[in-house]
């Protein structure tokens, strides 16, 4: 039996998001380099140094029907500009959370985003016949989450001390999620949005 999640090409106007491969090593490391994106303390983005470790487990995830990276790609430079992925995959429920999400700095706020996520819930919702899509992020990760707000997703709740980071920092988690039955109306608001050329 195939696993639920197989590698897959995702593409629009703006992106394609192509399955993650080492080859996109040193592409990745540049696109964190653009506003040190690993300096943020409330997130996590691999440095230089971590990029390795960092794509290791991101495949060794997908080997186990875990998740599923992606390498994201603007179509207008055919640079990579960041990275994606299907992960905390339920199969056995149809659950899946988008995560693990960042952008080189100067593609911020230009659409890229809004993009990616209607890409990645569209193939979700209508391919996968997922009934929820999660994203979870840091409570102090302000941006993320009025990012995923203006997504459509609602929030569920805060999962309090719910991990211990690098330095020892206890992490509160947002927890959001968009459920089938809300997949329409969100569709609609973010084609909506991506015709008028709003960013996210």
């Amino acid at each position: 039996m195939k696993p639920w999640l197989q590698p897959i090409v995702l593409e629009g106007d703006l992106v394609r998001l192509e399955p993650m491969q080492k080859s996109h090593k040193v592409d990745l490391v540049f696109a964190a380099s653009d506003g040190n994106l690993w300096e943020l303390w409330y997130t996590t983005v691999p440095s230089p140094p971590n990029m390795d470790a960092y794509m290791d487990t991101a495949l060794l995830d997908q080997q186990a029907g875990l998740a599923l990276p992606f390498t994201v790609i603007d179509k207008k430079t055919g640079k990579i500009v960041g990275s994606t992925r299907y992960m905390n995959v339920d199969s056995k429920n149809r659950r899946v959370e988008i995560g693990s999400t960042w952008y080189a700095q100067r593609v911020q706020r230009t659409g890229i985003n809004t993009e990616c996520k209607n890409l990645l819930l569209k193939h979700a919702f209508e391919t996968l016949n997922c009934i929820a899509v999660e994203f979870r992020t840091h409570y102090h990760n302000f941006p993320s989450r009025n990012a995923i707000l203006r997504l459509g997703a609602k929030q569920e709740g805060i999962i309090r001390n719910h991990r211990i980071d690098a330095q020892g920092n206890l992490r509160d988690t947002v927890l959001f999620s968009i459920l089938d039955s809300e997949w329409k109306t969100v569709k609609t608001s973010l084609e909506f949005k991506l015709k008028r050329g709003s960013s996210n």
